[in-house]
């Protein structure tokens, strides 16, 4: 029996995307060969070139890709569940690695790395989520908690519920940050008067707010950088 060329050609390129991956990293890829390259962690022995282009010609960009929803991703022929699946755990695993690689940071207060990871956990939800870093004495983080999800419009907090929290976790400072799905990172007035009320009331208790990020699509907002915090 001949030999399928096609099979052929897949694992001999397949092949030669991990050599040049290993050899120059991603610098040296267009962007549909990332895409292609982890499709083929899902996809076994089939050309996944043609579903790497229609992703980005469907979503217009890898991280829009790694937003969009399983349902969305599946639209595409050729893109099952199991490789959506892979597509969501990778941008997981991405947040979680820039979570703990925050954490082993010695101080903190609005740090290259918390930013990052404030935006692959935030930047692309389409419903308004509003999160607390909790900093010890040192300024370590103890831990990073979403306190209210699925708000839309306005992020609705209660200081007690965010304060309660330090208090149990003993943190000496905290980190208030969220996102706006409509990409504006201005502040409301709501987002304003909540980030007042928390902070005034954490100074009774001798914890310090040292800021308030708003994360949006491709820029971020920081109440003490704007001085809007002192």
């Amino acid at each position: 029996m001949d030999a399928d060329p096609g099979k052929d050609y897949n694992s001999d390129h397949r092949k030669r995307l991990r050599q040049k991956f290993f050899a120059s990293g991603m610098a040296a890829f267009h962007e549909y060969e990332i895409v292609e390259l982890f499709l083929t962690c899902a996809i076994p022995r089939k050309n996944v070139k043609p579903q790497a282009k229609q992703l980005l010609d469907k979503f217009g960009s890898l991280k829009a890709i790694m937003d969009a929803d399983i349902a969305e991703l599946t639209e595409i022929k050729g893109v099952g569940r199991e490789s959506a699946t892979v597509i969501k755990f990778i941008k997981e695993l991405a947040a979680l690695y820039l979570k703990q690689k925050a954490k082993e940071k010695p101080q903190i207060s609005c740090t290259a790395d918390l930013l990052n990871f404030c935006r692959a956990e935030m930047g692309g939800k389409k419903d308004e989520e509003f999160c607390v870093i909790f900093l010890d004495a040192q300024n370590q983080i103890i831990e990073f908690e979403t306190v209210q999800k699925g708000i839309v419009n306005q992020a609705v907090v209660y200081p007690r519920q965010v304060l309660e929290s330090a208090l149990k976790k003993k943190a000496s400072a905290i980190i208030l940050a969220h996102n706006h799905p409509s990409g504006h990172v201005r502040p409301s007035d709501a987002d304003i008067r909540l980030t007042k009320t928390i902070q005034e009331t954490a100074k009774v208790l001798d914890i310090l707010v040292h800021d308030h990020i708003i994360i949006g699509e491709n820029r971020f907002f920081s109440f003490r950088e704007e001085g809007m915090m002192p």
